[in-house]
C-alpha cells in the first residue's frame, strides 16, 4: 500500500498565493497602491504647507514675500510656529501705505509747483488762518524765497 498524494495542482490555494513560475499579483498591486498613496499624500501635504502663500498671493507683494519666507522657514526648521504666523499674516489684510504715501507725495509736488492767482490766494489764506509772520531772512534762504518783500510775487 503506497500512499499516494494528490498532485499539487489539485490542492486549492487562495488567489493571492502564486506558484513557482507565476507573477505575484498581490505584490505588484500593493506596490502600485503604495507608490500612488505616498505620492498623493505628499502632494496634499505640500499643498497644505503652501496654503498661506496661496492666500497671500492675492494681496500685496511685500506681504506675499514675508509669508513665503515664513513658509520656507517652517519647512526647513520643522517649526510649526512659523507656518501658523505665515497663515495668520496671510489672512490679515494689511493697508496699502505705499499707494497712500505716493498719492500724498504727488499732491504735495503739484501744490509746490502751482503758480498764478490760485497759488497766491492759497498762500494768503494760509497766512491769515495760521497767523504766519513774515518769513525771516534765514527761512527765506533755506527755502530759496526772495529776500526782499518787493521781490515777492504774492499779489
Amino acid at each position: 500500500m503506497t500512499d499516494q498524494q494528490p498532485p499539487l495542482s489539485a490542492v486549492h490555494l487562495p488567489w493571492f498565493v502564486s506558484t513557482e513560475h507565476q507573477t505575484d499579483v498581490l505584490l505588484i498591486a500593493t506596490g502600485i497602491f503604495l507608490v500612488l498613496f505616498v505620492f498623493t499624500i505628499g502632494v496634499l501635504l505640500l499643498r497644505l504647507h503652501h496654503l498661506p502663500e496661496h492666500i497671500a498671493g492675492k494681496e500685496q507683494k511685500v506681504q506675499y514675500q514675508v509669508v513665503a519666507v515664513l513658509g520656507l522657514l517652517a519647512m526647513f526648521t520643522h517649526e510649526n510656529l512659523f507656518w501658523i504666523a505665515g497663515l495668520l499674516l496671510a489672512m490679515v489684510d494689511l493697508p496699502d501705505f505705499t499707494g497712500l504715501l505716493g498719492r500724498i507725495a504727488n499732491s504735495v509736488q503739484r501744490i509746490s509747483f502751482r503758480k498764478g492767482p490760485e497759488a497766491r490766494r492759497i498762500r494768503d489764506v494760509d497766512r491769515g488762518l495760521l497767523g504766519f509772520r513774515q518769513p525771516t531772512k534765514r527761512f527765506r534762504l533755506l527755502f530759496n524765497l526772495p529776500l526782499k518783500e518787493r521781490d515777492c510775487h504774492y499779489g
